[in-house]
């Protein structure tokens, strides 16, 4: 799947993937789940060597041992956009405030409690839409410029 160089900071992202059908889906020792057709927003953050760019273009691998929670969606969803904000951009871990900000977007539904939020006290960093997630709305809930990667189109702009 062709992407632009992503940068190799450290920072905070949304992957945002599209799901075709319902399907069932076992998330390791989190337990199965029922997963709703629809648009999927997961929240994640880069702290590792390679920062942002490493950590998406692992998402992006279609064969890889499953470690985290989204490696379980991704077997069966397709990824769409990333949404993603260094720290020169975004100072501290924001993961959770960007879950947050996510669980506030209208239509955002939780479909698997605990979902990447086993390092922290959030309800999940997963949510569900029925239709796209509304980019516009995350930036002005998160307040911090965010830059926008389309996969499907292979292009990028920042907002």
């Amino acid at each position: 799947m062709p992407v632009t160089e992503l940068p190799r900071l450290p920072g905070t992202y949304v992957l945002a993937m599209r799901l075709p059908r319902l399907t069932t889906i076992e998330v390791g020792r989190l337990g199965c789940f029922l997963f709703p057709a629809g648009w999927y927003a997961y929240v994640g953050s880069a702290r590792g060597p390679g920062g942002v760019g490493a950590r998406i273009s692992r998402h992006l691998r279609p064969s890889k041992p499953l470690h985290w929670h989204v490696d379980y969606v991704r077997v069966h969803a397709e990824p769409v956009e990333i949404w993603y904000a260094c720290e020169l951009r975004s100072p501290g871990r924001q993961e959770c405030a960007w879950a947050q900000a996510l669980s506030s977007l209208p239509q955002a539904t939780v479909v698997a409690p605990g979902f990447g939020a086993s390092d922290c006290h959030c309800t999940t960093h997963l949510f569900h839409f029925a239709t796209t997630p509304d980019l516009d709305a995350f930036i002005q809930a998160i307040d911090v410029p965010v830059s926008q990667e389309r996969l499907a189109l292979n292009s990028s702009e920042t907002r």
